[in-house]
């Protein structure tokens, strides 16, 4: 077959997703899955920079314990309620058009975000880039199952993976140094170019594709779940100061589990529901998402407290707090290729048991890190055995639950396991701030109210030795939690996985 190279004449074909298509050539593929890099890399950067400047905007910002956790999970909930009916979107629509609405609204909310004067604007603009990023990620994933077959999937989910982790090495290095020298707002500018770049890629490369029998978006389940979940989230995340028994959080939770089950009861009602129950039936799709939420609860609570834990207790910069998420991305993206070739020829089981096993060891050994441990004999150990669990689980991951569908409904599914995947780093942040906020409380002395002390440290404003040692005993505790969910994950991925030369659904 010649090489046929992308132009303007491409991109108003319009492909079925019941199969890949054969025609496409080895390089139409590269440029294929390079604009779904590019798009993906937008959350990659932007999520990898904003972790470690949270001290800085804290500070900056005047902003307590509850908001800096809702900077990062006003994002996560906009994202994790609506991936799904972004999915769904480009099933119906297009799967090229919904993904380059999506970056274009990332990039938009991006610049207001970068221009908020408040953090209560700021948590708005994040919640923006959420709904973007609900479009632009499973329509990511979804573009490359409708041009790859399904041998050759898993290593382009693993190039995928592998390269959105090169795209994101940059990012805390970055946001720790504009945090340490110039103005955190730049991470947010960052995207713009980025995304000028994905629009042109996707317009000259990738070819349209839909299910053709995809019919309605089910909003009623999408504001239901989000109900459900920003109820359920604000609940957790306002307990430690409120107390459990306010009737406010009494109330919310309530609401959130209330919403959470009326969303449950919607979806199986719904003639074109966003979360389609039927496809639970499938054991791999059920016991991979399982593993998709305990395992990216772990990542995402462990990468939201770390760098607190490095800049206020082990007194690292921002930049160097930066520098320990080094080992993750250079793993990640030297090896996760040929992680998803040995899944490729192996199956997943191996891959997605062996892999949150180590994650989870990586995690133990980061919660075992002194509280004035150096680069060598802090961080690098533990980051670079959860890198490397990490990168054996990912690309497989994704390939399994795009195979455990049929191939016409793989933008749903991308939608799904994304939605498990924001939803639990949502809870791990809402959840582990509770723990948190409880051993800090056990362990702090003095007569000041433990809830204004936890604050007053993760800010900056407070320093003392007591405030040190009782934060440092609460991020311990997060992170064997961590490494509990991802040893958990572990074990259902050897039970649920699919086996070498598992048939993917017709």
């Amino acid at each position: 077959m010649p090489v046929h190279t992308p132009g303007p004449c491409d991109t108003g074909q319009v492909r079925s997703a019941a199969a890949p298509d054969l025609s496409l050539s080895a390089a139409r593929k590269r440029w294929i899955l390079a604009a779904a890099v590019l798009g993906s890399s937008l959350t990659f950067i932007d999520g990898s920079a904003l972790g470690v400047a949270l001290p800085a905007i804290q500070n900056d910002l005047a902003a307590g314990p509850a908001a800096v956790q809702w900077v990062s999970n006003a994002y996560l909930l906009t994202l994790g309620a609506l991936v799904l009916i972004g999915g769904a979107a480009g099933d119906r629509f297009g799967r090229r058009r919904v993904f380059l609405i999506g970056v274009v609204l990332f990039a938009l909310a991006s610049i207001a975000c970068g221009l908020a004067p408040t953090v209560e604007l700021l948590i708005v603009g994040r919640g923006a880039q959420g709904i973007g990023a609900a479009l632009l990620t499973p329509g990511a994933l979804a573009v490359i199952g409708a041009t790859f077959p399904p041998d050759e999937r898993g290593k382009a989910f693993g190039t995928w993976a592998g390269a959105g982790a090169l795209f994101g090495m940059i990012g805390p290095l970055v946001g720790g140094w504009l945090s340490d020298h110039a103005d955190w707002r730049f991470i947010f500018w960052i995207n713009v170019p980025l995304a000028v770049l994905t629009v042109v890629v996707t317009l000259r490369a990738v070819p349209e594709s839909r299910d053709e029998d995809a019919r309605g978006l089910d909003w009623p389940g999408a504001l239901l779940a989000m109900t459900g979940l920003g109820a359920l989230t604000w609940s957790l995340t306002a307990a430690p100061d409120l107390g459990w028994s306010h009737p406010a959080i009494l109330g919310g939770l309530i609401v959130g589990v209330v919403g959470l089950a009326a969303f449950l009861w919607a979806e199986a009602r719904e003639r074109h529901p966003m979360m389609p129950l039927g496809l639970f039936r499938s054991r791999v799709f059920s016991g991979v998402n399982l593993l998709t939420l305990l395992l990216y609860f772990a990542l995402g609570g462990a990468m939201f407290f770390l760098p607190f834990q490095l800049i206020r207790v082990n007194g690292w910069s921002a930049t160097a707090a930066g520098a320990a998420m080094l080992p993750f991305a250079v793993v990640m993206g030297m090896f996760s290729g040929f992680a998803g070739r040995l899944a490729d020829r192996f199956g997943a089981r191996l891959s997605l048991s062996l892999g949150p096993v180590l994650a989870g060891v990586g995690l133990a050994m980061l919660g075992l890190m002194p509280d004035r441990a150096g680069y060598v004999d802090g961080p690098l150990a533990g980051m670079t055995v959860m890198a490397i669990g990490m990168t054996l689980a990912v690309g497989p991951l994704t390939a399994a639950v795009m195979g455990a569908v049929a191939p016409g409904h793989t933008g749903v599914a991308s939608g799904v396991n994304n939605a498990v995947a924001r939803v639990a780093g949502l809870l791990a942040i809402a959840v582990l701030g509770v723990v948190l906020s409880h051993l800090f409380a056990n362990w702090i002395g003095g007569d000041r109210d433990p809830r204004e002390a936890l604050g007053a440290f993760m800010s900056g404003e407070e320093t003392g030795g007591g405030y040190r040692n009782a934060f440092h005993r609460g991020y311990i505790g997060v992170m064997f939690v961590c490494a509990l969910a991802a040893l958990a994950a572990g074990i259902i991925g050897g039970l649920t996985a699919p086996k070498r030369g598992a048939q993917s659904p017709a």
